[in-house]
């Protein structure tokens, strides 16, 4: 066909119907199943033939092509829409004993109905929507508003791409309510802030608010161009349909019409079975794709829920048992600034203590100067906490409201809060620095918590309360003096004695054989993390070729920029450092001998790999080794240039550009399979 002015219109439909059919099938594929049938590039020359098509045609135009998910014209306001069935809200229970009173109300009102069956599901933090389908055809969407009445958001729902236009089921309701939530994936909600902070705009608080912000726009163009989901989780209203009687079987149903629904679900025996999958679902929370603040219970089987109807506004056969909270509520009582490793002072807000997420909170981060003015927190203010998961706890921003009279804004300090050394900020620098160097105490521990780091030197019992001993005793000024720690000296530190000693005297002696990445590392030279130190291993092979090299010829490691190079130089041409460098090797640091990256050959020589997210069999380091010794090269940053990206688990914003850039994606089965081929 060599264009729509070729054929008839009656050709034109038929072939119109073909690529919607064929569109949507891939949609299907590429946003429900997650089983990409064609290529990108294969989909978007399908989209603009039915994109011609319909130019030429515009009586072939339907409200379901999938054309026509994006670029609507904006609404002047929302109208109202009133639910066939109410979209009810939860009670929530917050401990195992709510939990279970709530599972002896539903026996004492079944006294019949023996064992009871749940249905189990992970509680998203999101926009609860309501979609409409006439005949299976997506007529019309709303947000839950007061559970009665909600805002007519149909040209934003219809921008998601997992949402059906069209129920795949060739004997459709007459008409159904289907209820699901929409949320913002984490990748999607970090690569959002981040184009927003490169654009220097504001940045989204947390995705469920970056969700609701995205689907109450009154441009639909700008919902599309939000990283946008939708879980379907349930039926409201149903007109001349044979439902099955279980949620965990309409669940199934909602899957065979072509909705997404979360593959957390399940059904669960009694009580014990949801509190079981409330414990799973917490330990398996950090790595989930999307945010939750809880699970949903409910009672599997329609009938009963029937039978046991309503309270006031909340069903009582479900409920939602919630995780601790991971945002609260405290006071500022003061602002320190922290030394770290490199000389950064960091401000760091001391709390009232407050529960958040599980655990006492008392300190929480500000990041920089900058960001502490910017949010403008004093001593005395009350300000939202935050902590997710394992993530250092920080403070969101402050109730202006409650903020007492006579309260000053915070200052940088002239001088290190340590050792008194002048403190300075370069005016391109969002970081103030203490300039005393090793001569600070603060800055000496922090070397030293990091050399004996599980990714560095990884010295098994090197904790922060025993550099803490050796720091202020006097016994270890730089990392080299841990090679010659004396086993008495040790032994008389607090908690110690002679057995802890000999112990940790044995896993700095095993330290001592390390990997040339893991050196680097170990360092700590400025801007240098673990994937830049496994690139610069690589590409130079040996110390020596390292420390002789200039700015130059350190700028030709892939992703190293100038600023990490002229760090680099310095770090190796700085006498004290070269010291340090010498008494390492002269201790005994050691790692196997191997040449750089360019001067060997291998069936990997040529190709740059790019690592995100956590690996199951082996760390980042021996993937990166591996991927060496090959003769491929590991780079920081994802770029045109990547031939591979190598995911584990929880992979990030990395993810997002690499399929953005059409660069092929290894998980670790295919990465260990192009490592044995």
């Amino acid at each position: 066909m060599s264009g729509p002015d070729a054929i008839t219109l009656e050709g034109a439909a038929r072939r119109a119907m073909q690529l919607r059919e064929l569109l949507e099938r891939y949609n299907h594929r590429y946003y429900v199943l997650d089983q990409p049938e064609v290529p990108d590039a294969e989909y978007d020359l399908r989209l603009r033939e039915l994109q011609d098509l319909e130019a030429a045609y515009p009586e072939l135009v339907t409200p379901q092509s999938p054309t026509q998910r994006v670029g609507a014209t904006p609404a002047a306001a929302f109208a109202a829409v009133r639910h066939h069935l109410p979209m009810l809200s939860l009670d929530n229970a917050f401990s195992e004993e709510e939990v279970r009173a709530f599972d002896r109300r539903i026996h004492d009102r079944l006294a019949d109905a023996g064992a009871v069956r749940y249905s189990a599901e992970p509680k998203l933090d999101g926009l609860a929507v309501n979609a409409i389908y006439i005949d299976g055809v997506y007529a019309r969407a709303a947000t839950r508003g007061d559970g009665e009445t909600g805002e007519d958001i149909t040209a934003n729902l219809k921008t998601i791409r997992s949402l059906p236009l069209r129920l795949r089921t060739p004997h459709p309701p007459r008409l159904i309510e289907v209820r699901g939530e929409v949320y913002m994936p984490l990748a999607g909600f970090r690569r959002l802030n981040a184009d927003a902070q490169k654009r220097g705009e504001k940045t989204f608080v947390n995705p469920r608010n970056a969700a609701a912000g995205a689907l109450r726009q009154l441009d639909p163009r700008v919902s599309a161009a939000r990283p946008l989901d939708l879980f379907a989780y349930g039926v409201g209203f149903a007109e001349d349909a044979q439902l099955p009687e279980r949620q965990s079987e309409i669940l199934s149903l909602l899957r065979e019409w072509g909705f997404r629904v979360c593959p957390e679900t399940r059904a669960v025996d009694s009580i014990e079975g949801c509190l079981e999958y409330f414990a799973r679902i917490g330990e398996a929370r950090p790595g989930l794709p999307y945010q939750i603040d809880g699970v949903v219970y409910k009672v599997d089987e329609l009938v009963l829920q029937r039978e046991l109807g309503f309270a006031s506004r909340a069903p009582r056969w479900a409920i939602a048992h919630k995780f601790p909270a991971e945002e609260a509520l405290t006071i500022v009582r003061d602002v320190e600034f922290q030394v770290g490793r490199t000389g950064a002072l960091t401000p760091v807000a001391r709390l009232e203590p407050v529960a958040v997420g599980g655990v006492t909170v008392s300190n929480a981060t500000l990041h920089n100067i900058d960001e502490l003015h910017r949010k403008d927190v004093r001593v005395g203010d009350t300000v939202t906490v935050r902590r997710a998961g394992d993530v250092i706890p920080e403070v969101v921003g402050v109730i202006f409201a409650r903020r007492p009279d006579g309260t000053r804004p915070v200052e940088l300090p002239e001088v290190c809060p340590v050792c008194g050394s002048p403190v300075v900020r370069e005016a391109d620098q969002a970081v103030a620095r203490c300039t005393g160097g090793r001569r600070c105490a603060a800055q000496r521990r922090e070397e030293l918590i990091h050399f004996a780091s599980r990714r560095a030197l990884d010295i098994r019992g090197l904790g922060d309360k025993l550099v803490d001993q050796l720091v202020a005793s006097g016994l270890v000024h730089t990392p080299a003096d841990l090679f010659h720690l004396p086993a008495d000296r040790l032994a008389d530190l607090e908690r110690m004695g002679e057995k802890s000693a000999s112990k940790l005297l044995g896993a700095i002696e095993t330290a001592k054989k390390t990997t040339f990445a893991r050196f680097l590392n170990a360092l700590g030279i400025r801007d240098v993390g673990e994937a830049t130190a496994a690139a610069l291993a690589a590409h130079f092979g040996d110390l020596d070729h390292l420390r002789a090299a200039s700015e130059e010829s350190v700028r030709e490691v892939p992703d190293v920029g100038p600023v990490v190079a002229a760090n680099v130089v310095a770090y190796f041409r700085d006498a004290e450092n070269a010291a340090i460098v010498d008494r390492l090797i002269e201790s005994g640091v050691h790692w196997p001998a191997r040449p750089p990256a360019e001067r060997s050959g291998g069936p990997l020589a040529g190709k740059t790999f790019v690592l995100t997210g956590t690996l199951a069999r082996q760390s980042r380091e021996a993937a990166a080794e591996r991927i060496a010794a090959r003769g491929g090269k590991v780079v920081a940053s994802v770029s045109g240039r990547t031939n591979y990206l190598v995911v584990g688990a929880d992979p990030g914003s990395k993810l997002a550009k690499a399929q953005a850039l059409g660069v092929e994606i290894l998980d670790e089965a295919a990465f260990e399979r192009l490592l044995e081929g």
